[in-house]
């Protein structure tokens, strides 16, 4: 690869148009739409906009806050690695400096709505939809804003056969979860990591070690 795109230039480009998509999407959907309002695109995929707290074993501040501080944590290490994989001599592959940037851009995606909305947003209800506040007039503090997520596809949407044992009756629906952009690159990035770079991660661990 040529100066002119050199592997930091390619990462840079994927986190920034990463990071540009995913906070237009957010923006739009923040400031369009009530809490919970959905947009039916086809039977198995809706626009459907919710907030996520963050929050892990029921804890309130102290898990929130620590969740987002693990976040950029976790940002500074996989941006220092990176780096310090386009600057050896001998370069790695570039399809893998592109899963770790997808990774990157989409944990730095959720950090922005972690780290600012709380104070450039007023809050999102199911009967006010938000929009920009002057800055500290937001629906929380610094570091506890809640992540916007957008996107859900319940591909399959139905009811468990009454003959079947604990379940019977109950609501089915396949693939519930809702998530935004910088949610989708993380996961594409892991995934890919895992499919085609697996057995490369394994030789440059072994690289390192010698």
């Amino acid at each position: 690869m040529n100066k002119v795109f050199s592997q930091g230039r390619m990462a840079a480009i994927i986190v920034i148009a990463v990071l540009i998509i995913d906070q237009i999407i957010k923006i739009w959907v923040k400031t369009s739409m009530f809490l919970h309002q959905n947009y039916k695109i086809t039977d198995w995929f809706y626009i459907y906009f919710t907030e996520n707290n963050g929050m892990a074993f029921g804890l309130e501040i102290f898990a929130k806050l620590f969740l987002t501080i693990f976040r950029i944590v976790a940002v500074i290490l996989i941006t220092w690695y990176i780096a310090r994989l386009v600057r050896q001599t001998e370069k790695v592959k570039n399809g893998y400096i592109a899963c770790l940037s997808l990774v990157l851009a989409g944990a730095i995606g959720n950090i922005i709505d972690c780290v600012f909305y709380g104070e450039i947003f007023s809050e999102s209800t199911r009967t006010q939809i938000a929009s920009f506040v002057p800055l500290g007039d937001g629906y929380s503090d610094w570091l506890h804003g809640k992540v916007v997520d957008m996107f859900y596809f319940p591909i399959i949407d139905t009811y468990w056969p009454d003959w079947m044992p604990f379940v019977g009756g109950e609501h089915f629906i396949f693939f519930s979860p809702i998530f935004n952009f910088a949610d989708a690159a993380i996961s594409c990035g892991i995934i890919a990591l895992l499919i085609f770079y697996s057995g490369y991660l394994n030789s440059l661990s072994h690289t390192e070690k010698k």
